[in-house]
C-alpha cells in the first residue's frame, strides 16, 4: 500500500501538534484517518539512474536465541548499499519447510521512490537467501502478496500503476520451483487494485484451487472495495463484486466448508467481517450473505508518528483449520489507536459461531499502558494445530519511545489468553533509510506450522557509511514457543533455476549457522543488546547480477476514471 501526500483526508481523529511526528515525546501526535475509496498509490519518481553497486557483508542479527537473516542480498549474498526493501510477505512450502519465498517492494536506490517487485528464496529454512532480481525491470510494482497451495506452488500477486496513475491493477505470478523463478499467470490489468490480498481454497470441496482477492476502492474496475474470483488457478479472473460496507486493507481466508470471509476497515473505529457462502460454486456470481460489525478496540491509524508516510497497522483475518474443537474459528487482529491515545496497541478478537458475533477486544501486548509507547504492524497466523502466533514492532524498551524491535506472543486456547511477550530482535531506528518516502512499508507477515512461525519483517540494522544512515532491509526470523521444538533445517544446494526472463542466481553460499528460535528467556523488558553485525568491510564496487529485461505491459485503452468522491 502506498501513501500519497496529495490525497485528501476525510477526517482527523485527533488534532494535536505536528511536532509529535518528528520527536519521541509523550505528546499526542497528529492522527489521520486514511481516505476511503481514494488511491493511496503514488507513482512519484522515475527509475533511479544506473549506478555502480557497492556491497558490505550481509547482516545476521543475533538477539538471545533468535537469529535474523538478511533476505535482500545480492548474487554473492552481500548487502547492497544504497537500496531499500520493505513491505515483505512470506510463503512457505507446506511439503518442505526448508523452501520459502519472501516478496517485497524493491527500491534500487533511495534517491527514487520508484519501486519494483522484488523477491528472494531459500532452500535451507532461511539461513541463506537468493535475490535473483525483480519480476520485471523498470515496471512500477507495489503491495506484494504471496501464497502457497497445498502442493508447494507459490503465487505472487503484484500491483501495477503508471506515471499518470490511470490504473491500479494486479497481476498474478506462479512459481513451481520453490520461488526461484516466476511465470506471469494472469494477463496484465485483468484484476485487482490497491492493497489487494489473496486467498486460496485448499479444501477438498468443489472450490478446491479457487483463488480469491479483495482490494480497496482504487482498483482496475473503478468500483468501491471489491472481491474477485478465479476458478482456474489465477489464469483468468471473473468480474469484480462490490463488497458491502466496503471493508478495506484486510485479509481474507477460506474455512473448511469452503466459505470465504473478508475482514477489513470501514472508517473510524469501524471494522467488518463479511462472508460469501456461494463463492465456492463456480456457476454462481459470488454474493455476501453475512456482514458483521467488529469492534477491535480502536481506530486504524494513518500518518502516525512512528510511520509518518503510511499505515501503522491494518486488519488481518485468519481461520482455524485444525479440525479440532476450535476448527473454523475466525480471528482478527490489528494495531489500533485506543480512545484517548495516539499510539497503538495490538488488539485481537475471535468468533466461534461463523462470524455471527465476535468477542470483546483483547490487548496482546502485555506492557503497562504508556501513551508514549508503540505496538505497531501487528500480524498473526494460525498453525495447523490451532496455535496462534502474533508478532509486531514494539518500542517499550526504547528510551526515545520510537526505536522498535520485533516482539512475539502465542496462544494455545484460541486467543482467550496469550503468553508473556518475548522480544525477538535488537532495537532499530524505523526512521532511517527512507527511499524519498517516510515509511518502512505498511505491513509484515508470518506463516505458522505446528512448532513455530516464519516471519518476514523489515528493519534498519545495516549501516551505510556513504549516507551516514542505516538502511531498510528485509529479514527472516523463526519464532516458536519455549519448548515447542524448532526443526533443524537441512541445508541443500540450490538447484539451477530454469531459464526464464528473470535473472539466474549464483550458487547459494554455505550456511553459516542453524537458526534456533526457541526462546526460554523471561520476556520481562530488559536492556536490549546492541546489534553486532559481521565485521564491516570497506564498501567495494561489486557488480550486481543484472536481470534480463522483460518487456513491460502492453498499452491498452482504458476508460477515463470517474471522479472519486
Amino acid at each position: 500500500m502506498e501513501s500519497s501526500t496529495v490525497c485528501p483526508l476525510i477526517a482527523s481523529i485527533l488534532l494535536v501538534p505536528l511536532s509529535g511526528i518528528t520527536t519521541a515525546s509523550a505528546q499526542l501526535a497528529l492522527v489521520h484517518e486514511p481516505p476511503l475509496n481514494e488511491p493511496l498509490e503514488k507513482y512519484d519518481n522515475p527509475p533511479a539512474a544506473p549506478r555502480k553497486m557497492e556491497t558490505s557483508p550481509r547482516m545476521i542479527s543475533q538477539f538471545g536465541l533468535f537469529t535474523s537473516y538478511q533476505v535482500n542480498v545480492d548474487a554473492n549474498h552481500q548487502n547492497i548499499l544504497g537500496d531499500a526493501a520493505n513491505e515483505c510477505v512470506i510463503a512457505v512450502d507446506p511439503t518442505d519447510g526448508n523452501k520459502m519465498t519472501i516478496a517485497w517492494r524493491q527500491f534500487n536506490d533511495v534517491t527514487s521512490n520508484f519501486r519494483q517487485g522484488g523477491w528472494g528464496y531459500t532452500t535451507d529454512a532461511g539461513i541463506t537467501w537468493t535475490f535473483p532480481g525483480v519480476l520485471q525491470n523498470n515496471v512500477f510494482r507495489s503491495d506484494p502478496v504471496t501464497q502457497s497451495n497445498e502442493v508447494g506452488q507459490f503465487f505472487y500477486l503484484s500491483l501495477q500503476s503508471d506515471s499518470q496513475q490511470s490504473f491500479y491493477c494486479d497481476d498474478l505470478w506462479r512459481s513451481t520451483n520453490g520461488g526461484q523463478t516466476w511465470t506471469e499467470q494472469s494477463p496484465d490489468r485483468s484484476a485487482g487494485g490497491d492493497k489487494a490480498w489473496l486467498a486460496i481454497d485448499k479444501t477438498n470441496g468443489p472450490a478446491h484451487g479457487f483463488q480469491y482477492q479483495a482490494y480497496d476502492g482504487a482498483n482496475c474496475a473503478f468500483t468501491s472495495a471489491a472481491f474477485q474470483r478465479s476458478t482456474n488457478g489465477g489464469v483468468t479472473w471473473q468480474s469484480p463484486v462490490v463488497i458491502p460496507n466496503s471493508p478495506e486493507w484486510g485479509t481474507l481466508d477460506v474455512d473448511t466448508n469452503g466459505n470465504v470471509f473478508v475482514g477489513g476497515w470501514t472508517g473510524g473505529t469501524g471494522f467488518r467481517c463479511v462472508r460469501s457462502s456461494n463463492a465456492q460454486i463456480g456457476g454462481q456470481t459470488p454474493s455476501f450473505d453475512r456482514n458483521t460489525a467488529v469492534n477491535l478496540g480502536g481506530s486504524l491509524l494513518y500518518l502516525g508518528a512512528i510511520n509518518p508516510g503510511g499505515i501503522v497497522g491494518q486488519p488481518f483475518l485468519a481461520i482455524d483449520h485444525s479440525g479440532g474443537a476450535t476448527n473454523n474459528n475466525i480471528y482478527m487482529l490489528d494495531s489500533v489507536v485506543p480512545s484517548g491515545r495516539s499510539t497503538t496497541d495490538v488488539m485481537f478478537v475471535r468468533s466461534t459461531d461463523g462470524g455471527l458475533t465476535f468477542s470483546t477486544p483483547h490487548k496482546i501486548n502485555d506492557d503497562p499502558v504508556n501513551p508514549s509507547k508503540w505496538h505497531w504492524f501487528g500480524t498473526f497466523a494460525v498453525a495447523p494445530n490451532g496455535r496462534l502466533d502474533a508478532v509486531w514492532y514494539d518500542s517499550r524498551n526504547a528510551a526515545n519511545n520510537t526505536d522498535s524491535q520485533l516482539f512475539y506472543s502465542w496462544s494455545t486456547d484460541a486467543g482467550v489468553t496469550w503468553a508473556p511477550n518475548v522480544p525477538v530482535t535488537n532495537l532499530f531506528n524505523p526512521f532511517e533509510g527512507y527511499p524519498n518516502q517516510n515509511k518502512i512499508g505498511d505491513y509484515i507477515t508470518i506463516v505458522s506450522d505446528n512448532t513455530g512461525g516464519n516471519v518476514a519483517y523489515s528493519a534498519t540494522f545495516n549501516f551505510n557509511p556513504n549516507s551516514g544512515q542505516h538502511e531498510e532491509d528485509v529479514y527472516y526470523v523463526r519464532v516458536s514457543p519455549p519448548g515447542g521444538g524448532t526443526p533443524t533445517p537441512t541445508p541443500t544446494a540450490s538447484p539451477t533455476p530454469t531459464s526464464t526472463a528473470t535473472a539466474t542466481p549464483t550458487s547459494t553460499a554455505t550456511a553459516t549457522a542453524t537458526p534456533t528460535a526457541t526462546s526460554t528467556a523471561t520476556p520481562t523488558a530488559t536492556a536490549t543488546p546492541t546489534v553486532t553485525p559481521p565485521p564491516t568491510a570497506t564498501p567495494t564496487s561489486t557488480p550486481r547480477a543484472t536481470p534480463t529485461p522483460r518487456s513491460g505491459p502492453s498499452a491498452r485503452p482504458r476508460p477515463t476514471p470517474a471522479p472519486r468522491p
